[in-house]
């Protein structure tokens, strides 16, 4: 029988802010999405991270790391100014974030410009955001993965599902209007449940034919209309790899901006350990095995896709530090380490 394990949530408070400037600003970000003339003054003065055709700029420093440049509104009219650009583009801004000391944050797609010479202007190079999280620290990545996935919301929903008329979008972005209709569109993310399968001494990876060579995973899927998390995670498990979970443990979530936005809830699973043999799916999944906790270390050891020399047999290796599976791999990995 499922037994899901009761979970305390702990907000971590970052540095010395205080809750009150946090709901400060979250009621200011409330009011630059409900009021356009808000954020229209938020805009003045706020800074902007630049994308062309979804691809985040990255600049690199001079220590050879790279960082995701917010932009002044002012540079960034100076930048359409001198490649001949009306400044109505700046219009075209989608709010994403507010920092601690309430500058508002836009993102804008540039792809209509050159991108050389938008390159050239910001001493920068646009970056498939793929690989802009190996490059980026996580709030960073986290913040171009936001900004992207906004703007290809915008870029795919222009029009109503119910009249094909087109819709309008508010100032900051946060919604979209068919007049015609009346409806109102909103930003959506798809729920996703990712968990990691142990049998108490081991835990169970897979792999995707897409996923690149070498690399294994926690197992994930799309959660059915109408179906809760935990049903969502058991039905998964059972689905691609022949396994019957017996308890959930809840970890944490993040946002996944590939191949679009999803909300990932990450969770331990764990199965009975007198029933562990794997049947594969192999429609959804090419291979999945138990690797032990010794693997496991080795496999968290290396922090960028191995090369592979050709006839060689793949390296195997798990998704970086920023995939919210990498932490339910590291938090087996520690909680089997206490245990021994």
């Amino acid at each position: 029988m499922l037994q899901p394990r009761n979970i305390l949530f702990r907000l971590k408070w970052v540095g010395s802010r205080s809750c009150s400037n946090y709901v400060s600003r979250m009621r200011y970000l409330s009011r630059m999405k409900q009021d356009d003339e808000v954020c229209r003054t938020a805009l003045q003065s706020g800074n902007i991270f630049l994308y062309h055709q979804l691809a985040p700029l990255l600049q690199r420093t001079d220590i050879g790391t790279y960082q995701f440049p917010a932009f002044p509104a002012e540079d960034v009219k100076g930048i359409l100014e001198n490649l001949g650009e009306s400044n109505e583009m700046l219009w075209e801004t989608i709010l994403i974030n507010c920092t601690e000391r309430n500058k508002a944050q836009f993102s804008l797609d540039v792809g209509s410009i050159e991108q050389a010479a938008v390159e050239k202007l910001c001493g920068g190079t646009f970056t498939d955001l793929r690989k802009a999280f190996f490059l980026l620290r996580g709030p960073e990545a986290t913040l171009a993965a936001r900004g992207q996935a906004l703007l290809r919301w915008h870029q795919t929903n222009g029009f109503c599902s119910s009249t094909g008329q087109p819709t309008q979008r508010n100032q900051s972005g946060s919604q979209r209007v068919c007049h015609s209709s009346g409806i109102t569109y909103y930003p959506k993310m798809s729920p996703v449940v990712i968990a990691l399968v142990s049998d108490g001494k081991r835990c169970l990876l897979g792999r995707q034919s897409t996923f690149p060579r070498g690399m294994y995973s926690a197992l994930a899927g799309f959660c059915d209309m109408g179906e809760t998390m935990e049903e969502t995670l058991c039905r998964e498990i059972a689905e691609e790899v022949g396994l019957e979970v017996e308890s959930i443990q809840y970890s944490g979530s993040q946002h996944w901006p590939f191949p679009q936005s999803s909300l990932m809830v990450a969770c331990h699973a764990t199965v009975n350990a007198d029933n562990t043999r794997i049947r594969v799916d192999t429609v959804e999944l090419e291979d999945a095995r138990w690797f032990s906790l010794e693997e496991v270390q080795e496999l968290l050891k290396i922090k960028a896709p191995p090369r592979n020399n050709k006839g060689e047999p793949p390296v195997f290796w798990v998704p970086p530090r920023y995939a919210i599976a990498n932490r339910l791999i590291q938090e087996w990995a520690n909680q089997q380490q206490l245990k021994s």
